[in-house]
C-alpha cells in the first residue's frame, strides 16, 4: 500500500465507524485519544472536521482539525492517526499535506498549528519533516509546534 493513492474524505455515514475500530501501536495509545472520542467531541464543537484517511481505497486512519482559529493566532491540528497496520509507508505524511492544503483554504490562514508530547517521536519527526517549528511554546504536557503558510 503506498503514499501515491492517499486521500482525505470528510467522516459520513459510510467511512465513520471504521475509523472507530483503527488503532494506533500499544506505544502510541498513551498520546492520543480513540477516534470514537474525536467523533464524539466533533459532533459537539462544530468547528472540528473530521476526516477519514483512505489509501489505495481502504480506510486506513483519521484526522481532525478546527476551522476556526485559537492559541497562537493559528488553525490547530487536533488529531491524526495511521492504524498501526498501515504505518511507515507515507501515509500520515501524505495526508498531513492533504490536511493543510484544505486548512490553507479557511479564512485568514496564516499558520498551522499542532500539539504534543514532547516524548512522541513519530509525531516529532513527522512534524518536523514538513516545516512545523518548534518556537517553545507549551500548553501543559504538550508542546506546539507551527507551520507558516501561505494562503
Amino acid at each position: 500500500m503506498g503514499k501515491e493513492k492517499v486521500e482525505i474524505v470528510e467522516l459520513n455515514a459510510e467511512n465513520w465507524y471504521e475509523c472507530c475500530e483503527l488503532e494506533v501501536s500499544e506505544e502510541q495509545r498513551e498520546y492520543i485519544e480513540p477516534n470514537a472520542i474525536s467523533i464524539a467531541q466533533s459532533k459537539f464543537e462544530p468547528t472540528l472536521k473530521p476526516y477519514a484517511i483512505y489509501a489505495e481505497e481502504k480506510v486506513v486512519g483519521f484526522l481532525m482539525y478546527n476551522s476556526v482559529q485559537e492559541e497562537l493566532g493559528g488553525y490547530w491540528v487536533y488529531r491524526i492517526m495511521v492504524d498501526k497496520k498501515y504505518q511507515g509507508n507515507g501515509i500520515g505524511k501524505a495526508a498531513t499535506k492533504l490536511m493543510i492544503e484544505e486548512m490553507e483554504k479557511l479564512s485568514d490562514a496564516k499558520k498551522v498549528v499542532v500539539g504534543y508530547h514532547p516524548e512522541n517521536l513519530g509525531a516529532h519527526n513527522l512534524y518536523a519533516s514538513l516545516g512545523f517549528i518548534d518556537n517553545g511554546d507549551r500548553f501543559g504536557k504538550e508542546m506546539a509546534v507551527i507551520k507558516n503558510i501561505t494562503a
